[in-house]
């Protein structure tokens, strides 16, 4: 079977999240309509066999799957590359929840191929923020019409998520451009042949930088140079010397780049490269938190369609062995799938709300997507690779050949809780900086939030709802004690609250999922939706599965103690 976008959960999703008075109905769903067609129809079809092929470095340099050529070619005529981007460049300045959905059907329908377009955005977005208007005119319309793509250069050998630790070198040149010359690791797309043009983002170090990340500038550092008349001219001391040999993604090139005093311009100010880096890493963040939404609804489609049709065992009422979706553990996994892919999804779209609300001119929304960021990234990776497995595990045997779709899925979700910051560096950045900053005060909000949802359902006449809701309400308080705890043990012990900051995330996630698929179903119920219904059981099922309603403190109290002394051992040996 073939990935189809799940339209009608996408649009209700955008109706609970977006800000008031953004969700425009005629249009946002033509839009997701639209994309959904190209996702389904033009990248679905060319994921497994682009997976088989792979991505080869020759010597005229990366090939990459030929049927990938007509699938971005959709991309790229289609103009999805512009959704939330300035009219001034060729975008259409559409919101950034808007975007997203597009984003999550791309990767959803065809990972390794949808990275392409993903690595463009966070290029965009480095240089609208940081970029000299001379840059700007020259990079950026041909990244946002998709004839060139952009790629990050961060990681070095010694240097992954310690960014400080880069050795690449940048040389002033006599006329203001610089030289660079080291080797970056780990870049996605660094190199291929679908686009005339590859603008790379690269970290480096000037002669007199500082160390560590004090010292780390950002240059742009275009494959092929570009004259003052926009036309392409030679080809610049950027190659790829090698490919990795992954677990999953293969249409995807992943090189090893080598700089030999490669020409580039600085981007913002000398050593100040880590603003820059974090602006397409919080870009990145939320979107590979999507791409993991995405790997879950397409492993759930996937699962669904397969435990249709496979007959195995018996089953009440059904005269000869029947198909296995009728078996209640095969439902059981199916609707954990379903429902962690929706509140994923919702935790994801709140994220990208919140930015385009500050975009508005609401400022205090700038502490919520703060929040909401490592959530999104982190509980949509996780529930990907959940998501993922679970559909092997319904497949059975099967789902172990690597010819299913299944496995593949499996394979390609896996980078998600690695890449733009582990998910462990997401529970640290949600601890160390989030909560820390502000004394907990956006989280406090949110959950005052998440209480009033719970309370509203729990007083519903709907039985799946109540339930959803009563859990809920204890939930919240557990997860509001937590947060106290929280605060507390990062301020006497440091390393005591980041043991215990992983698990702590993960349960304020589900807290706030729960809390997007009540509203949902409550808001699906007053438009008289069909779907009320199922949101509202799937709420429910969520619930009760993963929601932790009792000393969550204690138990994070206990858990980093208990860590804190093996962890000692660890290090001894």
């Amino acid at each position: 079977m073939t990935y189809r976008a799940p339209i009608t959960d996408i649009l209700n999703t955008l109706r609970t999240v977006a800000p008031d008075g953004a969700f425009d109905e005629d249009l946002w769903g033509m839009i997701v309509g639209e994309a959904g067609k190209v996702a389904g129809d033009r990248l679905a079809p060319v994921n497994q066999s682009g997976d088989a092929v792979g991505a080869k470095l020759g010597e005229s340099g990366v090939v990459v799957p030929e049927v990938y050529r007509d699938a971005y070619a959709a991309i790229r005529e289609g103009g999805w590359m512009g959704l939330p981007f300035p009219e001034a460049f060729g975008g259409q300045d559409l919101p950034r929840v808007l975007a997203l959905t597009v984003l999550e059907m791309f990767q959803a329908a065809n990972l390794a191929l949808g990275l392409a377009p993903l690595l463009s955005l966070g290029s965009i977005e480095a240089l609208l923020a940081h970029g000299s208007p001379e840059q700007q005119a020259m990079y950026l319309p041909r990244l946002i019409s998709g004839e060139w793509t952009g790629t990050m250069n961060l990681t070095e050998p010694q240097a992954g998520s310690d960014v400080g630790a880069l050795k690449t070198k940048a040389v002033p040149n006599d006329d203001g451009s610089f030289a660079i010359s080291g080797q970056k690791i780990y870049i996605t797309w660094g190199e291929h042949n679908l686009a005339d043009n590859i603008i790379h983002l690269v970290l480096a170090r000037l002669p007199d930088a500082p160390p560590g990340t004090k010292g780390v500038s950002l240059f742009v550092c275009p494959r092929r140079l570009v004259n003052t008349d926009g036309s392409l001219g030679e080809t610049n001391a950027v190659k790829c010397i090698g490919l990795e040999n992954k677990i999953g993604i293969h249409g995807s090139p992943t090189c090893v780049m080598e700089y030999d005093g490669a020409k580039a311009w600085l981007v913002g100010e000398p050593n100040r490269g880590m603003a820059a880096m974090f602006t397409m890493m919080n870009s990145a963040r939320v979107n590979v938190g999507v791409q993991g939404v995405g790997i879950a609804d397409a492993a759930y489609q996937a699962a669904l369609a397969y435990a249709r049709d496979r007959k195995q065992g018996s089953s009440p009422g059904v005269d000869g062995m029947a198909p296995i979706v009728r078996h209640p553990d095969v439902q059981r996994m199916l609707l954990s799938m379903r429902a962690k892919a929706l509140a994923s999804r919702a935790i994801c779209y709140a994220c990208a709300a919140a930015a385009d609300a500050v975009e508005m001119g609401d400022a205090s929304a700038q502490a919520r997507e703060d929040l909401l960021t490592p959530l999104a990234k982190a509980y949509g990776t996780d529930v990907g690779v959940e998501a993922a497995g679970l559909g092997v595990q319904v497949h059975g045997g099967m789902g172990f050949m690597n010819e299913t779709l299944a496995a593949q899925l499996f394979r390609d979700a896996r980078i998600g809780p690695i890449y733009e910051g582990t998910n462990g560096i997401q529970a640290i950045d949600l601890v160390g900086r989030k909560l820390a900053t502000d004394g907990g005060e956006a989280m406090k909000a949110l959950l005052g939030e998440v209480e009033r949802s719970a309370e509203a359902a729990r007083a519903s006449n709907d039985a799946a709802l109540a339930e959803a809701g009563r859990r809920l309400v204890a939930a919240v308080a557990a997860v509001g004690a937590a947060t106290d705890w929280m605060l507390q043990a990062f301020k006497a012990d440091r390393s005591k609250a980041l043991y215990a900051a992983t698990r702590y995330q993960a349960e304020a996630s589900v807290v706030v999922g729960v809390h997007f698929l009540l509203q949902m179903a409550m808001q699906a119920a007053e438009r008289g939706a069909s779907e009320a219904g199922e949101y509202a059981q799937l709420a429910a099922f969520l619930a009760v599965e993963d929601l932790f309603d009792g000393d969550l403190a204690a138990v994070l109290e206990a858990s980093a103690l208990s860590a804190g002394a093996m962890g000692d051992s660890l290090v001894a040996g």
